[in-house]
């Protein structure tokens, strides 16, 4: 069974920066992609950024070029700065991973619990 943890949401002005955490943990072969949503109240959940095995990255419009989304493989954990945060981030940011469970050819995808971020002065 895999796993995974978000942390790092908080109460932030705006303007104000955060950086969400996500760790895979458990038994698997390998992990493909990586990626961060997020729900607002009343909203459909929405893809944040995501990013390749192979470290290709893509962004919403609404965040680019204040988010940036990392991955550590020797930690199996990826990462989300958000610079510049504005009231209309806030949401319930979800890790999500694509994950190779062992040597066949098949991927199944995992969720974490959520961590709330509120951009609020």
């Amino acid at each position: 069974q895999v796993r995974l943890v978000e942390s790092g949401g908080a109460l932030v002005q705006p303007g104000g920066s955060l950086r969400l955490s996500c760790a895979a943990s458990g038994t698997f072969f390998s992990i493909n992609a990586m990626g961060w949503y997020r729900q607002a109240p009343g909203k459909q959940r929405e893809l944040v950024a995501s990013v390749t095995s192979l470290g290709t990255t893509s962004y919403a419009d609404a965040v680019k070029d204040r988010f940036t989304i990392s991955r550590d493989d020797a930690k199996n954990t990826v990462y989300l700065q958000m610079n510049s945060l504005k009231p209309e981030d806030t949401a319930v940011y979800y890790c999500n991973a694509l994950v190779r469970p062992s040597a066949l050819p098949y991927s199944r995808a995992y969720w974490g619990q959520g961590t709330q971020v509120t951009v609020s002065s």
